[in-house]
């Protein structure tokens, strides 16, 4: 028998619950619902979820700072997270991809544009990452032990980023668009905005230190990652 696909639902208001629910039951998925933080951080401890539909104003912790935490935990720091809001500006939105969300729906939805991101995301779960180990210049990455280094000093580089990372470092020297990094590093997911791959880039280049340099903004055209370093990459 197929294994349902099991989806925590973090909302505290029980009638969205409780909609959400049943339609992820009718197509398909095994609903599991918790309505504060701590109740969702118990079914987490229990049983991975695939993915998460996480509301962001809970009582207790925030969607936000569950979000934060479950990205830094090797355990929970692969799964799948999308952001269920009203706050639907674009400082929210960045706020939220900040956190660690992988996608960001605002209320009111359609539950078939709901249904359609989190097959995205289960679609895009594997990332485009085999145990190997690249160096560009004085910057290595090594995919098998998850470590990132500049000169010999660590570095401390989120999982979204580490995955733009090891692209770019496998296909240094190239220009790649916002569209072609969305499709390598998120999968093909339609509903995920160009805007995204800019947030990403700039925590990257925090996270780089020294070594931010070595990505570069081609004006009009994308992101492209250089041994050179040289820092006279344009603003888009």
């Amino acid at each position: 028998m197929r294994k349902l696909p099991r989806v925590l639902v973090v909302e505290d208001e029980p009638a969205i619950a409780e909609l959400v629910a049943v339609n992820l039951r009718h197509n398909g998925f095994a609903p599991i619902i918790a309505t504060d933080g701590d109740a969702a951080q118990r079914e987490v401890d229990a049983v991975l979820p695939d993915v998460i539909l996480l509301d962001w104003m809970l009582p207790g912790h925030s969607g936000l700072a569950l979000a934060r935490r479950w990205r830094q935990h090797e355990r929970t720091r692969s799964v799948p997270i999308l952001m269920l809001t009203a706050r639907g500006d674009e400082p929210d939105k960045v706020q939220g991809l900040d956190a660690g969300a992988d996608d960001y729906i605002t209320k009111p939805f359609s539950t078939q544009e709901l249904l359609a991101r989190i097959r995205a995301v289960l679609r895009r779960r594997a990332p485009e990452i085999v145990d190997d180990a690249v160096t560009v210049g004085e910057l290595t990455l090594d995919a098998a032990t998850y470590r990132v280094s500049f000169r010999g000093q660590a570095l401390k580089v989120g999982p979204t980023e580490f995955k733009l990372l090891h692209y770019l470092m496998k296909h240094a020297e190239r220009v790649h668009t916002r569209g072609t990094l969305l499709d390598r590093i998120w999968g093909d997911h339609v509903f995920i905005e160009e805007r995204t791959v800019d947030v990403h880039v700039k925590r990257l280049r925090e996270s780089l230190g020294e070594a931010a340099a070595m990505v570069e903004t081609v004006r009009g055209a994308g992101y492209r990652l250089t041994a050179q370093g040289s820092g006279r990459s344009t603003v888009a």
